[in-house]
């Protein structure tokens, strides 16, 4: 035996073996739950699209097809191609049953069917989408 073993002995009052707790016995109390970890979350994509021009409109529909949420930014646009994509845009959330909320002006949300959306003011909502 070296002087790095160590007996039975040398240990003796130091540490105290308990029975394991029942099933039953641990607390319910929500505090004491452990949360999923992250990577067992289900992840949403999210895509911002910044259109300029009207022939971005269609990424702005496959996007909100696939499932993700889309930040639709026009501020870059001109009037009246903001006004066509955003006519547009208005078509596919009706036809798709989305959501559609403005965030800023010339800037939305296009949210896929039962996406719950929190921390927008009411009157931003953009009327009959």
């Amino acid at each position: 035996m070296n002087s790095h073993d160590v007996t039975d002995e040398q240990w003796e009052g130091l540490a105290q073996v308990v029975p394991l707790r029942g099933r039953d016995a641990w607390p319910s109390a929500v505090d004491h739950r452990v949360l999923p970890d992250a990577e067992t979350e289900t992840r949403r994509r999210f895509v911002v699209l910044r259109v300029n021009v009207f022939a971005d409109a269609r990424e702005v529909a496959e996007t909100l097809m696939s499932g993700a949420p889309v930040l639709l930014d026009l501020t870059g646009a001109e009037t009246e191609v903001a006004k066509r994509v955003l006519d547009f845009s208005t078509g596919v959330v009706f036809g798709l049953a989305s959501g559609m909320h403005r965030v800023d002006r010339n800037v939305f949300l296009l949210t896929p069917p039962g996406t719950e959306v929190s921390g927008l003011m009411e009157e931003a909502a953009v009327p009959g989408a």
